[in-house]
């Protein structure tokens, strides 16, 4: 069963009740919501995701709750909360779906150790994964869905998962979010993108959500090796400009982005450097997409 084989109603329900389980990552996640807005962003860009079965272990619960019965009137706020903690603050209601996007972006940041969570994008072609490792506002999530418009498997948008033991990355494909200017980017890109409403004036801005290929959720099961990391970086009225990247700088670099390299200590370092063996390391500053993705296409001909 998938979540689109359940009608919007039945759907929204199910969240309300009993809650709606669906894989993430390495882990299950059971959703409770009775936001109506939520459950409508779900069942729209879930979709093709599985629910699990009855008897499959859910690792974690996430709520995301509507204000009480006064501040639905007065500056109406929502919560979430995961296994009875609260990780946010409280954040206008009509930002419910970014927040509960964001819960699940920490429930893995914050648990999934068995992997080097860093920050980046990962796409897949033919078995490889380019990993897109940037600072905010570097363009990395435009680039990400500009790369999967252009034919790649979305892995993740925000958090590459590379395994301790195998050094392959897991795959994730939630929504792409996007922020600002980037959202109607790609929406000129191809008209069939299905979106999620924008949610206005969020701490980082105007954010929505891409939802993903089918073809990337159905590939969940189906891990991928690193074999091209790129530090992109967006700048308006720029020639494009490639370089490669040496291997103590990189690995200065994806330690930086490395959400648990403090906690796993030595096993970062090492799978970081094992990371840097098999990939080749390239920075990339660029101003179109017209620039970017060729130049993307040379490099993993080239490298991969």
């Amino acid at each position: 069963m998938r979540v689109s084989n359940h009608s919007l109603i039945d759907f929204g329900r199910r969240l309300n009740t009993s809650g709606f389980a669906i894989p993430c990552g390495p882990f299950n996640v059971r959703i409770y919501s009775g936001i109506d807005h939520v459950a409508d962003a779900l069942h729209r860009l879930y979709s093709d995701f599985p629910e699990c079965n009855p008897e499959d272990f859910i690792d974690f619960e996430i709520r995301i709750d509507p204000p009480s019965l006064l501040r639905r009137y007065l500056r109406p706020q929502v919560t979430l909360s995961c296994d009875g903690r609260q990780p946010f603050k409280p954040l206008p209601l009509a930002q419910a779906f970014p927040m509960l996007e964001w819960g699940l972006n920490w429930v893995l940041s914050s648990h999934a150790h068995e992997h080097l969570v860093i920050h980046a994008a990962v796409v897949e072609r033919e078995g490889g994964a380019l990993i897109l490792a940037a600072d905010p506002g570097s363009g990395k999530s435009t680039l990400c869905a500009a790369l999967v418009d252009a034919g790649w498997r979305l892995i993740s948008d925000e958090l590459a998962l590379v395994n301790l033991k195998s050094g392959q990355i897991s795959p994730i494909a939630r929504p792409i979010s996007l922020k600002n200017r980037s959202i109607d980017v790609i929406r000129q890109l191809n008209s069939e993108t299905v979106f999620s409403s924008v949610c206005r004036d969020t701490a980082k801005g105007d954010i929505a959500h891409v939802k993903p290929p089918a073809a990337s959720v159905n590939a969940l099961g189906h891990f991928a090796t690193p074999k091209l990391i790129v530090f992109p970086k967006y700048s308006a009225n720029v020639t494009l400009d490639c370089s490669p990247v040496g291997k103590a700088h990189a690995l200065a670099e994806l330690t930086r982005h490395a959400f648990n390299a403090p906690l796993l200590g030595p096993e970062a370092f090492e799978t970081i450097a094992r990371l840097l063996d098999q990939t080749s390391v390239f920075r990339v500053e660029y101003s179109s997409f017209d620039q970017v993705l060729p130049e993307i296409d040379r490099l993993w001909r080239l490298n991969a």
